[in-house]
């Protein structure tokens, strides 16, 4: 049996009882018909959402993620590393420029290093370096450079373009190895 006005005018209720009751009644149904509408309407969004959810979770997959953070961290550790190495080879270099071991040898003694177990300190130094001095002073003794200053080369004596004896005075002298001396340091004299 539905709710209507004739179903109520057959239980004897006069046309303003009728009125009220119904007004009280569509008090009551129409904010439930605009819920049941609104909530239909978000239903039928959310199969929507659903569907993009689902086609989005396929472009990115949790997996994939995982992988490329892995791969990334990774590579941050590798540079890192390398960063490390690179510092730890400077210091290693410095050591050697301080044993003296030529610039040009530092390439090819870096190649066959073992770097794995060299660390620095808090200055930047090598740990250790007492020891890898050592092991550098046996080990690359062959490559050490040592170096020389030499001043310019002066003539003995410096020839001022004078001769302090001349031709004549030379020959005069008796003592023979005296004489070839004075020959020698004025050789201009004589002609060679």
């Amino acid at each position: 049996m539905a709710f209507t006005r004739s179903f109520l005018k057959s239980l004897g209720l006069s046309e303003e009882q009728v009125q009220a009751t119904m007004e009280a009644h569509l008090d009551v149904v129409t904010p439930l018909k605009e819920e049941r509408d609104t909530l239909k309407t978000d239903a039928d969004k959310l199969a929507d959402l659903q569907k993009e959810r689902d086609a989005l979770k396929a472009i990115v997959d949790k997996g994939d993620y995982e992988k490329e953070h892995q791969a990334f961290e990774a590579y941050k550790a590798q540079v890192e590393q390398q960063a490390q190495q690179a510092k730890v080879q400077a210091a290693y270099c410095r050591l050697l420029t301080e044993e003296k071991i030529g610039d040009k040898r530092h390439a090819a003694i870096c190649k066959v290093t073992d770097f794995s177990g060299m660390k620095l300190d808090k200055d930047g130094n090598l740990q250790g370096a007492d020891k890898l001095r050592e092991a550098i002073r046996t080990d690359w003794a062959e490559f050490v450079t040592e170096t020389h200053e030499r001043g310019a080369k002066v003539e003995t004596p410096p020839d001022t373009g004078k001769n302090a004896r001349t031709k004549d005075e030379i020959l005069a002298i008796k003592d023979t190895a005296e004489r070839q001396r004075a020959i020698a340091e004025n050789h201009t004299l004589f002609g060679f």
